[in-house]
């Protein structure tokens, strides 16, 4: 209970912190991963938030009538004022698959089928359909999404298949690859098979609708964010990562400093455990290695406790958002051309001067004072003693 109550404390603050978009996942064994119905968790994180985007991150429609997964998602809408973003995948852990019965070499092939169904129902048809896991007779949604077009996104990896659906059927990305080295690298060739199907079904995809899912932990230096982050980044790789999941290529950090060194600073890390400017680095990288990209979305880890993750997305709010979106260029424009233009504010300081002269008194008093110098704003400041 108090897991679930602080990842809506975190929805929360996220929300607060000024952040686009919140993702939340379905996972049903592995014993890290604990929500089940990311719906339901994000049907409590709206009745706790106001404007930040809650999308389903992913729901592995293979395990789903499709019909009850576009219930639930227009259901979400609704109760979120128009905040759903419904994130689709096939399933992303062997062993919930397992858990249903079903062949992971069916997954795929169901995720598409699912999607196609379910993009007819929102957009009203009735649908009667027949396939071999699941049928639809005469079946339409009674309530439609509030949003007049829900968006819609799959998860990719580094296989072609999750943006090859994204192409297909004209809806956006959410790259989860990009967490590893291989992944990252292999971003411009995936966007490749996205173009390619798209054209291939008369349809289109935009790189707005493109997010990336990058790692990280922020401190005020370095030395800081190393450690907050090296006990729990040591125990998630080698105790879910890889004693758990057993992904291929993955192997147990033999301390902590290594686990730091290998993730955020070795030759092709991926991760970035520093400060606001080492992230804002990192970022424009991977725009760049990509060709560009809408949306960056942070994956939500427990390296550091509550306390220092809370502070390390504030400081990503605080420093690292305006600089990537450009909120602070006008600011540095403007500071720039007070800076390098004196000549038409001296006239400001002349147009005082020459009042404070036209008056005895004020003149008089002008002779005692500190500097004539003075810029209006300072004028209350203490004399103090010079030393």
């Amino acid at each position: 209970m108090l897991q679930f109550r602080r990842d809506l404390d975190l929805v929360e603050r996220l929300d607060t912190l000024g952040y686009d978009e919140f993702w939340c996942g379905e996972h049903h064994s592995s014993g890290w991963e604990t929500i089940a119905s990311p719906e339901m968790f994000l049907a409590a994180a709206g009745e706790r938030s106001k404007r930040i985007k809650l999308a389903t991150g992913v729901v592995s429609l293979p395990y789903h009538h499709p019909y009850n997964v576009a219930q639930r998602m227009v259901q979400l809408d609704w109760m979120t004022g128009g905040r759903a973003i419904f994130g689709s995948g096939p399933g992303a852990l062997a062993s919930d698959a397992h858990t249903l019965g079903i062949d992971p070499m069916l997954l795929r092939d169901r995720q598409d089928e699912a999607i196609g169904v379910i993009r007819r129902l929102m957009r009203g048809e009735r649908v009667t359909y027949e396939s071999d896991w699941f049928s639809l007779q005469d079946a339409k949604l009674q309530r439609l999404p509030l949003q007049e077009d829900m968006p819609f996104a799959v998860a990719s990896q580094i296989s072609p298949s999750g943006m090859t659906l994204a192409g297909k059927h004209g809806i956006g990305i959410i790259s989860i690859g990009a967490l590893a080295e291989e992944g990252l690298n292999s971003l411009p060739t995936q966007w490749g098979f996205a173009e390619a199907a798209a054209k291939e079904h008369g349809q289109a995809v935009d790189r707005k609708n493109w997010r990336v899912l990058m790692s990280w932990h922020i401190a005020e230096t370095r030395e800081k964010a190393r450690a907050e982050a090296r006990d729990g980044l040591l125990r998630h790789n080698n105790e879910y990562i890889t004693a758990t999941l057993q992904r291929p290529g993955a192997r147990a950090f033999k301390d902590p400093d290594e686990a730091v060194d290998r993730t955020a600073f070795a030759p092709g890390a991926v991760s970035t455990i520093g400060t606001p400017d080492d992230l804002v680095a990192r970022i424009k990288s991977v725009l760049a290695i990509s060709g560009g990209f809408g949306t960056v979305v942070g994956f939500v880890h427990d390296w550091a406790n509550p306390e220092n993750t809370m502070r390390s997305w504030d400081m990503v709010a605080r420093y690292v958002v305006p600089e990537i979106n450009g909120y602070l260029a006008g600011l540095r424009t403007s500071r720039e051309f007070v800076a390098e233009n004196r000549e038409y504010f001296n006239r400001a300081r002349d147009a005082v001067m020459a009042k404070i002269t036209e008056n005895e008194a004020a003149a008089e008093a002008l002779k005692v004072t500190k500097s004539p110098l003075l810029a209006a704003s300072a004028a209350n400041m203490p004399d103090l003693p010079q030393r």
